[in-house]
């Protein structure tokens, strides 16, 4: 068990903003105010309120709760509020349920935040911690509908039995399936169910009742009230997004991936993972999936369709300088995406026929490509080193605010609270060493398959994979002349997937991404 906050204060970050930090203090509810007679305690929580408004706030409102965190330490904390978030499945009231969940989440974000900060929790167990408490509340949340459901239908399962025996899978994917959540994070789901074994329907359609159940679902989590929201909900992982319902069948979603399935898929499901739902139905599901992740025979056509998935990332050559004001530590250069695909394209080449290869997590997936022979060791420290400060850093951001951002501030005074926030006494050390992790990120990159043409324009990035507009992408067709570029990358994805008859072709998409650069130029 971990030691509740025994870490040194030499180590924990200065306080930007001091005038806040002593506002907090003297504020401080009469319940917490004895932890301020510890050095420790009270050069943490000035450390915290001082670069963080949105915690402050918390520790303001959360006085006894705040007690007990520094008297039972996080681990204690943490499982009890997984266990509230779990519990929910009995209560019967909707109301109540969405704000228990919400209470619980602001206690949590606040627990792992003080973790985080004191350091006492690393990274993968900050980021364990976010995904298991997601997991409780996606899991509670429709353990709770499925038992107003029964009530409805007249049937006496216990939620727990319900979710057990419902033929409906909640997948988890990205980094809540990888247990690699951010701090403010959305969670990426994919909701199937099981048609011979869901037993619901409404208005006689069990796909009307499925789909009814994750609108409800979606409602939980995710609708903002006067306590807030306890996630974000992403579905737009699912097949063919915007052109399939919230909720498809297993057999629909096999026939889909079998016949239209696109690499950048293959790449997205490398970190899936059943978080809630029928057990056995799920483990069934995920088995059919792997030979549509993991192939074991590709041909030249489809090891360069895989490639593309880097070759669209505009790869900057030469040495220069990376600003750190306002950079996108996640998807601008040298950031996260950028060491997330540089393992993930090698997964997909290479772990149809080795299943060492097969990690969720990133550093995992690095480690074992290493361990294989297939990227230097340099290449292993160099982009895992990266990954933890990047990830730091993207914690830090969103902490300020609890905002799910991935920019750095514009401003200097900006850019001074978060190297103070990241634990450094002036400014210019912080983004030296930024710049640093950046570089060799680039670099390593950019000489992966670095023999092949890029699939970019000179202007920037071209990338059409994925549900989201790529900002890069957008600008580079602002830049080449598109009057509306996000316009333009939503048609171009919508032929990706398959939405005109040309494109319906595995063969026609690899040529769809080749020829696209020259088309757009032309």
């Amino acid at each position: 068990m971990t030691a509740p906050f025994s870490a040194s204060p030499e180590n924990f970050p200065p306080a930007f903003d001091s005038e806040r930090a002593d506002r907090l203090i003297e504020e401080l509810a009469p319940e917490a105010r004895s932890l301020l007679d510890d050095s420790t305690r009270r050069s943490l929580i000035r450390s915290v309120a001082g670069n963080s408004p949105y915690l402050a706030r918390s520790m303001l409102k959360e006085g006894l709760f705040l007690r007990e965190l520094f008297e039972y330490g996080p681990d204690v904390i943490l499982d009890r509020l997984e266990n509230s978030a779990l519990a929910i499945a009995e209560e019967t009231d909707l109301a109540l349920a969405m704000q228990r969940l919400r209470i619980a989440k602001r206690e949590a974000a606040l627990a792992i935040a003080l973790a985080d900060i004191a350091g006492v929790y690393p990274l993968e167990l900050v980021t364990e911690r976010l995904t298991r408490f997601a997991d409780a509340c996606v899991k509670g949340a429709l353990r709770h509908l499925l038992a107003e459901d029964a009530r409805k239908a007249g049937r006496t399962d216990t939620p727990g039995q319900l979710e057990a025996t419902t033929g409906l899978v909640v997948i988890a994917m990205g980094k809540h399936g990888a247990f690699e959540l951010n701090y403010s994070s959305d969670i990426d789901l994919i909701v199937f169910y099981e048609e011979e074994r869901f037993p619901f329907v409404l208005r006689g359609d069990k796909r009307m009742a499925a789909v009814d159940l994750v609108k409800r679902l979606v409602k939980l989590l995710a609708e903002s009230t006067v306590e807030g929201c306890v996630f974000r909900v992403d579905l737009r992982l699912r097949p063919d997004a915007g052109a399939t319902q919230i909720a498809i069948s297993t057999e629909a979603a096999e026939l889909y991936y079998e016949s239209m399935g696109q690499n950048w898929e293959r790449a997205a499901w490398i970190k899936a993972r059943q978080c809630a739902g029928d057990a056995e139905a799920g483990a069934q599901f995920l088995k059919n999936m792997e030979p549509f992740i993991w192939r074991k025979h590709l041909d030249f056509a489809a090891i360069e369709d895989i490639h593309s998935i880097k070759r669209q990332i505009h790869a900057h050559s030469g040495h220069s300088r990376i600003a750190v004001s306002g950079h996108n530590i996640k998807l601008g250069r040298g950031g996260i995406r950028e060491i997330e695909v540089f393992a993930q394209t090698q997964q997909l080449i290479l772990g149809g026929r080795d299943r060492s290869l097969r990690e969720r997590t990133t550093v995992g997936a690095l480690r074992a490509l290493h361990a294989r022979g297939h990227i230097s060791e340099t290449a292993m420290a160099d982009l895992e080193k990266a990954y933890r400060v990047l990830r730091t850093l993207e914690h830090r951001l969103q902490m300020i605010e609890d905002q799910q951002i991935h920019t750095l501030p514009k401003t200097p005074d900006g850019i001074d609270h978060v190297a103070r926030f990241m634990g450094y006494e002036d400014t210019v050390s912080f983004e030296e060493e930024l710049r640093s992790r950046l570089a060799s990120v680039q670099g390593h990159y950019s000489r992966l398959f670095e023999s092949e043409a890029p699939l970019a324009s000179k202007a920037g990035s071209l990338v059409f994979t994925g549900v989201e507009e790529d900002p890069e992408t957008v600008a580079t067709l602002a830049r080449m002349g598109f009057e509306r570029p996000a316009d333009i990358s939503s048609i171009i994805r919508g032929w990706h997937h398959g939405r005109i008859r040309a494109t319906r072709s595995a063969r026609a998409r690899e040529l769809l991404t080749k020829l696209m650069p020259a088309l757009l130029e032309a």
